[in-house]
């Protein structure tokens, strides 16, 4: 399947599994309405991941740890982070996965069941050198982020590439792996359509209009994403206007910023989207959209707040998660 038909594909499924969209919104006795919930409930099919064709002869990677020879058209693959998940499925090589980090909020259901079932090889911040090793792959994916002392180790086991970072340069990533499996053109093929995409999402809703906030329930704590966060990056590239103070304008990181419980009033948009990362995030969030500071918030009083998925806007940080977020994007301003 070519790159162009294989994002058709993707957002047809992200599009039918936005169930739920405009349920949730009414307005409790004596309060603002509840907030509407986004993006897919259930896992689709594998089709939502084309078939692409690898380019001929092997060739050498530069990347973060160095330089690396990859193998002609990779077969048996293990990925460390969560972006390069998204980005096997985008290429069409989920059935080449042979192992995977495992994830505190388990494997994305966005990316179709055969992702659910690769065998994880430890944690994102400590894989298993044994076990990776029993995997025979020709090809492992990583970042220098995450485990920059386990390259040399990994690299005896199989060819190993590395990103440099995690989210702030998500598109390099995709380009740079989609070159390790050999799918340059593919990769290239994909972004630029992504971007097109978001362009036309962007014109489409009047997004200029539209001051979106991001909020997210991590680890006890709030935060808001700016611009150069994932899901960010992507509201950017689609034209759509942040509120002033999460532009991060003057910080050091502009990914995103903590805030406290009496901070909310800096969580305020026209509209609002809400995600929590795991179970014990998720019940923090609940709590406090009942707090009633949260309920005099311009996009809670105005009925404009949206519980999306935390697996496509904030760790998906691929081309897959991305359609996924203007396919929510559609839905909420169109």
């Amino acid at each position: 399947m070519r790159p162009l038909r294989l994002l058709f594909v993707i957002m047809v499924g992200l599009a039918l599994l936005a169930t739920g969209c405009g349920s949730g919104g009414t307005t409790p006795s004596g309060g603002a309405p509840a907030p509407q919930r986004l993006g897919p409930t259930a896992a689709p099919g594998d089709d939502v991941c084309g078939e692409t064709r690898p380019a001929t002869g092997p060739t050498t990677i530069e990347h973060a740890m160095g330089s690396t020879t990859v193998p002609d058209d990779p077969q048996r693959i293990v990925v460390l982070d969560s972006d390069k998940l998204d980005t096997i499925c985008a290429l069409g090589l989920q059935d080449r996965l042979v192992g995977t980090i495992s994830l505190d909020s388990g494997q994305p259901s966005y990316l179709g069941p055969t992702i659910k079932a690769v065998p994880t090889v430890g944690k994102i911040s400590e894989p298993e050198l044994e076990k990776i090793a029993s995997l025979r792959p020709d090809l492992i994916l990583g970042s220098k982020f995450r485990t920059p002392d386990l390259y040399d180790q990994l690299s005896q086991i199989a060819p190993t590439v590395f990103t440099e970072l995690v989210g702030l340069t998500w598109q390099e990533n995709f380009l740079l792996d989609a070159s390790a499996l050999r799918r340059a053109d593919q990769g290239r093929e994909l972004l630029d359509q992504l971007k097109a995409d978001a362009k036309t999402t962007g014109s489409e809703v009047d997004g200029a209009q539209a001051e979106a906030s991001i909020v997210r329930f991590i680890n006890g704590g709030i935060r808001i994403y700016g611009p150069t966060s994932f899901s960010g990056s992507v509201l950017e590239l689609a034209g759509i206007s942040r509120p002033e103070f999460q532009q991060l304008n003057g910080a050091e990181d502009r990914r995103f910023a903590e805030i406290s419980a009496e901070e909310l009033p800096k969580a305020d948009g026209k509209i609002i989207y809400v995600t929590a990362y795991g179970p014990d995030a998720t019940a923090q969030q609940d709590q406090l959209l009942k707090d009633p500071l949260w309920q005099t918030l311009n996009g809670v009083k105005s009925g404009r707040v949206f519980l999306v998925s935390d697996e496509v806007w904030m760790t998906g940080i691929g081309v897959i998660a991305a359609h996924g977020i203007l396919v929510d994007l559609k839905t909420s301003l169109g």
